[in-house]
Parts: C-alpha cells; structure tokens; sequence
C-alpha cells in the first residue's frame, strides 16, 4: 500500500524532532563531561598550590626561617602593662590577656589554679630604667635595650635571638619552692614565622652564660602556620632524662601578650599560658640541684622583622597550699592578687588565689573572714585608703558573685599606705606593699 505524502510528512517531523532531541542530549551530555572535567583541573590546580604552599612553609622553617615574608610588621594589639601588679603602673585596663575574642573576664579564671609565691624574691617592671639603656637588674651576653610600644608607656626588653644568648635577672639562689611570672610580647610574628621560633626559660645551676649541668626549661611557642606545642626537657648531671612536647595550639594567643605563670614545687614543674595549664610534670628538676638563676633566650625569630619582648619579672618564694595555712594560722597575706593601674578592677589571673579562699570557706562552714587592701605610698593618701578600701571590696564581690559565698561571712576593710612592709622608694618595695590580707574573725 502506497504510503500518503501527508503521512509521510508527519514521519520524517517526527523523525527530525527525535534525532533533535537526541543531538541535545548528546551535546548537553559532552557539555557535562567537559564541565567536570574543568571542575577537575581546577581542584588539581587548588590542591598542588596550598601543597606547594604548605611545603615551601615547612621548607622554609628549615632551610630558611620567614625568607618569602612579604607583609608589614604587625604590632601586638594590646601591649603592656595587662598584668602589671600595681596601683600607680601604666598600662591599658584590660581585665586579662585579649585574645581573638576580646578581653576576658574573672570568670573565664574561675577555675584557675596557679597560686603565685608569697615572699617576693624578684621584681622588675623596669620601672627605674631608662628607655634605650640595658636594664640595671639584668645581664646579658649580647646586647638589648629598652623600648615601649604602640602608645602605651609600659617598658620592655627585647630578647636578641640567637643561639646562646642569654638574659639573665639578678634573681638570687631559688628555694625548694617558688613561682616566676612575666608577660611576653611579639612584632612581626605572621604565617611565615618559623616552627623554630620560641622562647625558652631555663631554671639552672649556672648563673653565667652556659645551660648548666643540672637544668630544667621550657619553650614557649611563636610559629603562627601550624600548633607547635610546648616542649620541656632537663638535664640531670649533664644527662637528658626528659624531653617532650605537649600539644598546644598558642597562635592567637603568641600575638596578644601572653601571662606565662611557672610553678616549682620540689621536683615539681607546672606552666600556665594565661588561664590554662598547659605543663604538669612531677620530677622535671633535677633532685639536690641549686638552681642559682632563671635565663631566658629567644631563637629562629627573623632578625630585623620578628621581635620578641618580656616585661614584668615577678619570682617569689612560696607558690604552696595558702588553704591549709589560712586554716592553721587564721591568716594568710599576698601580693598575688593584682589590679588594673590605679583601679579596683581585679586582673583575671589573680583568681587562683580568690578561688583558694572560697574552698576554704567552703569547707569551713563557719569562718568569716577580714579582707584587708594595702597600696604603696605613690598618690594622696586619701586616694590611696579609698583604693585599698575598693580593692578589698572587689575581692568580697568575686568571692560572692564568682563562688557564691554568702556575703555576710565578709568584711571588707582599706588601710591604704599607713602599713608599708617594704620600700615604697623602690619598685620591689612597692610591690610588696600592693597586698591583700585575710584574717579569720
């Protein structure tokens, strides 16, 4: 049968639409492989850059430590005087070492466990130093001055880095038991800084320029592209007994003035960064050793673009149980509790100790307690016994708000100047001075 024109027609549309439709598919089908092939390539191309990238970093914190650095120095954001133990010291009113999240409170240190010595050994905020001259309580083998930075007029000491260069305070022989505080400082310090860049505080039983046979130390990070950790490691009669690193991720924290707390009990070595402990280790000292100093030194900072500074050298004897004290004796004084320059506003890391009292009074159902401020003699004397009197007050507040200690368990009294215990025309005697007492009623 004679197949007609019309259905003819109508075939071969409907053929043309079918290979049509067909032809798309198959271009969107090439299109889609192309696509992906593209996409491929591209994530090849990502990858063996940040490989590269990641490479060249670790290449250059051997071979060559912040050589591809193209980016201006950076200042520390805050810098100076956030930890300073003073009522008359200049520096910002933070409430504790900023981080990425801004200042942080008294109640971030609710749970802070460092308890500082209580007979000051050691104090230097370079107070009585001139800036551009050495400092007069210290020694060095190479060479270093003192700077300020940013706009704030707090004094540092800038750590040379350099194999074997060492800075040493006019610390005297160390006890059995005592506790070093300072603040630290950085410029410079970005992505290229090298994995070897540190600094280091040694407890030795040399006090020239060499490590010393019996020693024990910690370094502190400053490599920002990857978590170094904090390594320990002694020697023991010219042996190495113990070295290890504990994981430890301080890039936020290297470039906002870290507060590095140390604890020596006996054998004992305890490390706090700010707020959190970060070393326990219960026979890192060498047993018998006399440690007759504490040397700092810095190493694999980029001369000329990465600085690292220290400020603030607190060591005092002591750093032991203040609880069962305040129960024996019926009263405990410190200097460990600081405050903001010329405030009331209680500096986070002094909360160890606040957190000691509240345990006891815990404990003790039935205890009151005296809190008694002190300042040294810079300032009127009025202004001094309102201070102290504030000072004392906010310590009653952070027991009664922080721990919930009800508050008529506390009396809050201010003596101001009128009892010194040391000498208010030198820095250490100032210090000493600055303290809060707590007498059992």
């Amino acid at each position: 049968m004679k197949t007609s024109f019309l259905g003819k027609a109508v075939f071969c549309l409907l053929f043309a639409f079918a290979y049509s439709l067909n032809s798309d598919a198959q271009l969107l089908k090439k299109l889609g492989k192309k696509a992906e092939r593209a996409a491929e390539r591209t994530i090849e191309r990502r990858v063996e850059k940040e490989t590269t990238k990641k490479t060249d970093q670790a290449l250059d914190s051997i071979l060559e430590p912040g050589s591809k650095d193209k980016k201006n120095p950076k200042a520390p954001d805050n810098t100076g005087g956030q930890n300073t133990p003073g009522n008359t010291t200049n520096g910002p009113s933070d409430t504790g070492s900023p981080e990425a999240g801004g200042p942080k409170t008294i109640q971030v240190y609710s749970k802070f466990d460092y308890v500082p010595g209580d007979k000051q050994l050691f104090y230097d905020d370079f107070g009585n130093d001139f800036i551009g001259d050495f400092p007069s309580k210290w020694n060095t083998n190479a060479g270093g001055e003192l700077v300020t930075l940013g706009d704030s007029p707090q004094k540092w000491l800038e750590l040379k880095s350099g194999f074997n260069i060492y800075y040493i305070p006019d610390v005297p022989q160390l006890p059995e038991e005592y506790t070093i505080e300072f603040d630290l400082a950085a410029v410079g310090v970005d992505n290229q800084t090298s994995s070897q860049a540190k600094v280091a505080i040694t407890l030795s039983n040399d006090d020239k320029f060499k490590p010393g046979s019996n020693n024990a130390y910690a370094e502190i990070p400053f490599c920002q592209y990857a978590a170094i950790g904090i390594t320990v490691q002694n020697n023991i009669n010219n042996k190495r007994e113990i070295r290890s690193t504990v994981k430890a991720d301080l890039r936020d924290v290297a470039l906002n003035n870290p507060h590095i707390s140390i604890a020596v009990n006996k054998l004992r070595f305890r490390l706090w960064v700010n707020e959190v402990k970060y070393i326990d280790v219960p026979r890192l000292v060498a047993p018998g050793a006399v440690i007759h100093t504490v040397k700092f030194l810095a190493n694999g900072f980029k001369d000329g673009k990465e600085k690292v500074f220290i400020t603030n050298l607190k060591v005092a004897e002591g750093g032991v149980d203040l609880r069962r004290k305040l129960i024996s004796e019926g009263k405990i004084s410190t200097n460990g509790i600081l405050f903001d320059s010329g405030s009331a506003n209680i500096q986070p890391q002094s909360m160890g100790i606040i957190r000691q009292i509240s345990q006891v009074l815990m404990q003790e159902k039935g205890m009151k307690l005296k809190i008694v401020g002190h300042t040294d003699a810079d300032g009127s004397d009025e202004g001094n016994m309102k201070l102290s009197q504030d000072r004392a007050e906010a310590v009653k507040n952070a027991l009664v708000s922080v721990y919930g200690i009800s508050s008529d368990r506390l009396l809050s009294e201010g003596k101001g100047e009128l009892e010194p215990v040391g000498d208010n025309n030198t820095p250490d005697g100032k210090s000493q001075n600055r303290r809060v007492e707590f007498i059992k009623q």
